[in-house]
């Protein structure tokens, strides 16, 4: 059985899961029934230090840039109509090899956005069952889960979760962070040089 972790909790990956290497980061969501434009919800990830930046521009993985510089964290590719019909699998995936990410990263941030949220009048009170999952990629078994409460964010950018070293471990916190400013203010904010 996965562990459900509330917001703010976390869970030892390293404990429930020894010998783990191997993640698929699954994310998923529904969009409330409403006129005007389709969503386009979609998920990144920042490789950052300890001062909670990205140690490159590189560092930054999402629809643009399908892999980071060493490898260690792949986007799987970008889903421009979410899980819409509530079906099982998750609407974007990241996957992540624990054992290739350089020592000097300490947490990977995992984020969702909507696409041109601003011009479609857009944000995260209008989706509904938004959650992330740990999941072993080479069991398939799921470790941890984080399902999202109807926050009625009105903004367009969120940190859903992250990864993080601690003691020698892999953790995973359930954050739900909501970031003012969509995709491009979110990566300013984690060290990215956005023109």
């Amino acid at each position: 059985m996965p562990i459900s972790l509330l917001k703010g909790e976390n869970v030892s990956l390293s404990r429930e899961d020894p010998g783990l290497s191997l993640i698929r980061i699954g994310l998923g969501w529904q969009v409330r029934e409403t006129d005007g434009e389709d969503f386009d919800l979609d998920s990144s990830g920042f490789l950052l230090d300890a001062d909670g930046k990205v140690l490159s521009d590189a560092d930054f993985v999402f629809y643009n840039n399908l892999v980071s510089p060493c490898g260690s964290l792949t986007h799987t590719g970008d889903n421009l109509t979410g899980n819409e019909t509530g079906a099982p699998e998750d609407a974007e995936t990241l996957k992540l090899n624990l054992t290739t990410v350089p020592p000097v990263v300490e947490r990977i941030a995992v984020c969702v956005s909507i696409h041109l949220a601003e011009q479609r009048q857009q944000n995260f009170g209008m989706v509904t069952g938004a959650y992330i999952r740990v999941i072993n990629d080479k069991t398939g078994a799921e470790i941890a889960r984080f399902d999202l409460s109807e926050d009625a964010s009105v903004d367009a950018a969120m940190v859903f979760g992250e990864i993080y070293r601690y003691g020698g471990e892999w953790k995973f916190r359930a954050i739900a962070q909501s970031v003012p400013g969509g995709l491009g203010e979110m990566a300013r904010h984690f060290g990215v040089n956005v023109e």
